[in-house]
């Protein structure tokens, strides 16, 4: 089923409101201090902010701790570090089952925002984030729920964990289906590798949409282009009027403006970072058919010049049966220029 130009033009608007669902887990915990820029009075350190995430060309700090398990920022969320034999780290935080962060080699290439609230009142602004089961606006809440709820660990390794969303009573007052999602990470030697598994487990059909709203770093805008299939595709141009269908002709993006574009059919974009001599490769093996690319430019207080979204979408609603399942299969593969 294919959607309308008009519904596509709202699918991906900024704001929407939140009910943070935030919950406490049985599993041991440790600290770690994080660097965030989240207030107008911070504005002055945001270039040191940027830095220590490795934007800019800066490597992450040598000497940052590197051990394995279940943590807690100094905000109070919990979140699991990953670490490999090489010394690549991943980090993914419960509340919204969301990656925030994927050192390799000691370059950072996973954005969080400096305005990114780390307390849990509202959604994460960065990482790749859950747009599940709506991506946008619909008949519930912003980009659904998945982001804004505590995920719980199911299984850990110093390399890998599987987080589980069950329904709840939160859930049920706004979407009352019978489903069981689990998001598995896997930091393996030479990639990142993420599965979005969604099981119907009860009798009746429904529908969803889902998505990583991913956000990736970036040494500044100038030294980006994005390669991949988008040559002679049709795009949905929000920045347009009400949204207006065009044909992409370049066989790179590269961004000058505020950007909200939607390639239907496109997923395999490549990132290629000029800056720091790196490319980021996202592979889309299942599930994700589609690529949004975002970029609120000019945008100071959302640092704007050191992020990029480029978004793993299933845009048309996926209808699943009672019984069965869907895999969502995204991985990011880090490399030279």
């Amino acid at each position: 089923m294919k959607l309308s130009i008009a519904l596509l033009a709202s699918a991906f608007a900024s704001t929407g409101a939140f009910s943070p669902v935030v919950t406490k887990t049985s599993f041991s915990r440790g600290t770690v201090a994080l660097e965030a820029s989240r207030n107008r009075d911070k504005i002055a350190s945001r270039s040191k902010w940027a830095e220590s995430r490795g934007y800019g060309g800066t490597a992450v700090a040598e000497g940052e701790a590197t051990a394995a398990g279940l943590m807690t920022n100094d905000e109070g969320l919990e979140y699991v570090r990953l670490t490999n034999a090489a010394g690549d780290t991943s980090d993914i935080y419960l509340y919204g089952g969301v990656v925030t962060s994927y050192v390799v080699g000691g370059q950072e290439y996973i954005a969080v925002r400096p305005d990114a609230k780390m307390d849990g009142s509202k959604p994460i602004s960065g990482g790749l984030s859950h747009c599940w089961p709506q991506f946008g606006p619909g008949e519930i809440q912003q980009h659904g729920f998945a982001r804004n709820v505590n995920w719980t660990v199911k299984s850990i390794t110093s390399t890998t964990v599987e987080l589980e969303m069950a329904p709840s009573d939160y859930t049920k007052e706004m979407w009352d289906k019978e489903f069981l999602c689990t998001f598995s990470v896997s930091l393996e030697d030479d990639k990142l590798s993420t599965k979005m598994f969604v099981e119907n487990k009860g009798e009746e059909a429904f529908d969803f949409q889902a998505a990583l709203h991913s956000y990736f770093t970036v040494s500044a805008l100038d030294n980006l282009s994005i390669a991949g299939s988008f040559a002679g595709k049709e795009f949905l141009n929000k920045m347009v009027g009400e949204g207006e269908m065009q044909t992409e002709e370049r066989e790179e993006i590269t961004i000058g403006e505020e950007y909200d574009r939607v390639y239907m059919g496109v997923n395999d974009p490549v990132l290629k970072d000029s800056g720091i001599g790196k490319s980021l490769t996202v592979m889309n093996t299942a599930g994700y058919e589609d690529t949004v690319i975002w970029n609120p430019y000019g945008n100071e207080g959302m640092g704007y010049n050191n992020f990029v979204c480029v978004e793993s979408v299933k845009f048309d609603p996926v209808t699943l049966e009672g019984g069965n399942s869907w895999t969502g299969d995204m991985a990011l593969k880090a490399g030279d220029l």
